[in-house]
């Protein structure tokens, strides 16, 4: 038979179902991969870096979003046995303040139904949301150079009515209120407007340290307010102020998870998908990327949307 006529009959197979190739491996089912260590008992490590949002990977592998990937993780270990401890891998800057409370939710809710230890081990970032979703673990362990701190809510919008004065575009609104377009980019913030969205911040900033109080009992409400105007800690100075418990590698954080595991040997174990490759417990994980100019490089499309008239984002996030 002819290379050409096998060519055929193999595309005809493909078009009818009867074979499926998977041309971007990457999407489908959670697959386990071991990276390190032996035995039955098993430490999962679970990756949570780059932006934190609610949206969908912008790739052309259909990955879920962050707080989906999440809770897919910890349903498939709430079904293993075997797994008797998770560390929390986290590489962050922050993000939105909804897509960092639900991770920080997904994880509460798991530890009510596995009674297991969660240790967080910070790497090169664990600020603003990252450090909330740090909250729900039992113990945060920070790499020596870790950079963590930055409690608080920013909102971004910008005021573009001179740039549109110059090129002779006048937007108009036609609202039911005169509240309706409060934030909108093409004219100056009133005081009235201004107090309504101070208003939201602090009542999320609020929430950001009733977390903090119940992730930190060892801290008083008046200390953790005082360190939450915002600033940054390097790893040291939050140890030293009860922001963290220890200073260590991410191997050390493993090992800290297998004693409170009580665990004398253990496999180290991640989920992927299809046609990834983890081959240890650095791999394949995102950087913070803090921009050149100040701004954390968030999905283009948001950072579209604030940058240039779409709805003002609540952010948990260190944007310097």
């Amino acid at each position: 038979m002819s290379t050409r006529r096998c060519f055929l009959i193999l595309l005809l197979f493909v078009v009818s179902g009867c074979i499926h190739i998977d041309l971007f491996p990457g999407g489908g089912a959670l697959k386990e991969t071991i990276l390190s260590g032996e035995g039955d008992e098993k430490v999962l490590l679970i990756d949570i870096s780059g932006m934190l949002t609610t949206a969908k990977s912008s790739g052309i592998v259909d990955e879920p979003s962050l707080p989906a990937r999440i809770k897919e993780e910890l349903t498939k270990a709430e079904k293993d046995d075997h797994v008797k401890a998770i560390v929390l891998r986290i590489n962050t800057p922050g993000g939105s303040v909804t897509a960092s409370d639900l991770v920080y939710h997904e994880l509460k809710a798991f530890k009510k139904k596995r009674t297991l230890p969660v240790i967080a081990a910070i790497m090169d970032l664990g600020t603003s949301g990252g450090y909330y979703i740090a909250m729900a673990a039992d113990h945060v362990v920070a790499h020596p150079s870790t950079i963590t701190g930055s409690v608080g809510v920013i909102m971004v919008t910008m005021n573009a009515q001179g740039l549109l004065e110059k090129v002779g575009v006048q937007p108009t609104a036609i609202v039911s209120g005169p509240m309706k377009a409060m934030g909108s980019p093409f004219r100056p913030m009133n005081e009235e407007e201004q107090a309504i969205f101070q208003g939201a911040i602090d009542h999320l900033y609020e929430q950001f340290l009733a977390v903090i109080e119940e992730g930190r009992p060892g801290l008083s409400k008046e200390h953790i307010r005082r360190l939450a105007d915002g600033r940054i800690f390097t790893a040291d100075i939050a140890k030293a102020q009860g922001l963290v418990d220890d200073i260590g590698y991410l191997e050390e954080a493993l090992d800290l998870a297998k004693k409170e595991a009580k665990l004398e040997h253990a496999t180290v174990v991640t989920y992927i998908r299809g046609g990834g490759t983890h081959h240890n417990i650095y791999s394949q994980f995102d950087p913070p990327q803090i921009g050149p100019i100040g701004f954390p490089q968030v999905d283009a499309h948001s950072l579209f949307n604030v940058l240039t008239g779409g709805t003002p984002q609540m952010l948990y996030m260190w944007m310097p």
